[in-house]
Order: C-alpha cells, then sequence, then structure tokens
C-alpha cells in the first residue's frame, strides 16, 4: 500500500502549518486509500503569532514538533525518525511557518537557507526519486533543493516568483486549482492560499495535487 509522508511547520497559518491545508491533505490521502504519517523539525518556531489580533507574542516560546502535533493529533514523529524506504513520496502544506520554520524565506527571501534538519528530510525523498508535492508558499524551497531551472508554481504572487526565479527555478504562474509538474525532478506544486478565497478552492487545489502526487507513485482512480 502507498504511504506518504506530511511535512507540518507548527500549527497556525501565520507561524506554522495552514490548518485547513494540512487537514485537506490527509483527507484527500484518505479518499485516494493512502496511508500517511505526519512528521516535523524538533527545533524552536521562529515566533509566536496570536492568531486573534495577528500580533507576535514577545514572551511565548513554541517547539514545531510539539505545535504539529496539534494537528496530527498526536501522531507525529520528529524529521530524524524518518525511514525512508517506508514511504512513497512526501507532500508539504504550507502557511507561514514554510517560510518561517522549515526556511527563512519569510526573512530573507531568495537569499534564504532550509533548516538543515528539514533539508535533510526532503533531500532523502529527492536524492530518491521519490514524488513530492508542495502547495502554497512551500514551492519556494523548490529551487535550494533541485538546483537550477527547477520548475514550480506559487500561483501569481509577482514579488514571490521574481524571488523564486532569482534563485535559478523556473516559475510557472497558475491557477488555484491547477498544478505544475516537473517531470525531471519528480515535484508537483500547486497555489492552494497563496490564490484561494475560500476553503473550498483550497480543497480543488490540494485535491488536484494530492491526485497528481498518487498518479506520479502509481496509483489510479
Amino acid at each position: 500500500m502507498t504511504k506518504i509522508a506530511i511535512l507540518l511547520s507548527g500549527c497556525g497559518v501565520y507561524d506554522g502549518s495552514e490548518i485547513h491545508e494540512s487537514v485537506l491533505t490527509m483527507l484527500e490521502l484518505e479518499r485516494w486509500g493512502i496511508k500517511y504519517q505526519c512528521f516535523a523539525p524538533d527545533i524552536m518556531q521562529m515566533h509566536v503569532v496570536d492568531h486573534l489580533t495577528g500580533e507576535v507574542d514577545d514572551n511565548a516560546e513554541r517547539r514545531v514538533l510539539a505545535e504539529s502535533a496539534r494537528i496530527a493529533r498526536g501522531n507525529i514523529l520528529a524529521c530524524d525518525k524518518l525511514n525512508i524506504d517506508e514511504f512513497d513520496a512526501l507532500v508539504i502544506p504550507g502557511g507561514f511557518g514554510a517560510a518561517k520554520n522549515l526556511c527563512d524565506f519569510a526573512i530573507n527571501g531568495a537569499k534564504h537557507e532550509i533548516a538543515p534538519q528539514v533539508k535533510d528530510f526532503i533531500c532523502h525523498f529527492s536524492e530518491n526519486r521519490k514524488p513530492i508535492g508542495f502547495m502554497c508558499i512551500s514551492p519556494v524551497m523548490i529551487p535550494k533543493i533541485f538546483g537550477e531551472n527547477a520548475i514550480g508554481t506559487i500561483g501569481a504572487d509577482v514579488e514571490t516568483a521574481t524571488a523564486f526565479n532569482q534563485m535559478g527555478g523556473q516559475h510557472q504562474k497558475a491557477a488555484v486549482d491547477e498544478v505544475v509538474v516537473d517531470e525531471v525532478n519528480n515535484i508537483a506544486s500547486t497555489p492552494a492560499y497563496m490564490l484561494a478565497e475560500n476553503i473550498s478552492q483550497v480543497h480543488s487545489s490540494i485535491a488536484a495535487l494530492i491526485k497528481q502526487v498518487a498518479k506520479m507513485c502509481g496509483e489510479t482512480t
């Protein structure tokens, strides 16, 4: 049976994984009959945001793994516990945690670096030619992982697309429910909440991405 890893980055759109995207990813995998396991890096969050006010709480500290466990209902492993032989693919939801905790794109843009634990985790999949699905803001890591001419999309945001290209990638504009596939690198990406105006549009985006990743794993409808 196909089994896919989900890489989370905390809990909450402003400082962690986007919850709708994460849960809809699990739902779509389950609808395909695909098993999944959530992972997260055991590192500190960049900061903690009050999701009611949108303000940073300077007095709070939280760990990415512990916060991600909220979404996974406790069924989660640290990135360094990955046994790559058990998994067929990887999916990475968005949310600002992908740009703050998995990497520091939110601060450094095109000059960002991916957290070492996270880069090692993703590279286990890329080096073994296992499909990776990126959504929302998480595709900004594509050029850093796959190098020159790697193809991906974050939708239509000009500033983010420019940074993607500055890193050596080839950004392709896409509608919210479209998936851009890089056949050379065995990866797929979709805009999700980078373009979506509601949860229904996000669902369409993620359903399309999971369908593509499933097919890349050899699953059929």
